[in-house]
């Protein structure tokens, strides 16, 4: 899979950088959310916990996609801006194993 950023725009008034980008993934099934957030987290050397992947648009029988993601600088704004949903849509799964005795 890769990734291309398209634009970048940042948003002073939302506090958060916007990001337009483009994911190829020929041969490949559509990435799920929380491995395209990874990739970006990486390129654009930014904090996973203040990334947000909004939506990803998928092109038929292309393998490839569109997608926007922001950045926000401060949880605090990401916490006020963003909805509920969309903030645990995109956190990661962290399960509790519970030992027996």
């Amino acid at each position: 899979m890769e990734i291309e950023i398209i634009t970048k725009t940042e948003n002073p008034v939302l506090d958060r950088t916007e990001v337009d980008f483009e994911c190829i993934y020929q041969g490949e099934a559509t990435p799920k959310i929380l491995e395209i957030k990874s990739k970006l987290v990486a390129i654009l050397d930014a904090d996973k916990n203040l990334v947000i992947i909004d939506n990803i648009q998928p092109s038929y029988g292309e393998g490839k996609g569109k997608g926007y993601a922001k950045i926000y600088n401060s949880e605090d704004s990401l916490n006020k801006i963003e909805t509920k949903h969309i903030i645990e849509k995109n956190q990661e799964i962290v399960e509790e194993v519970e030992e027996e005795e």
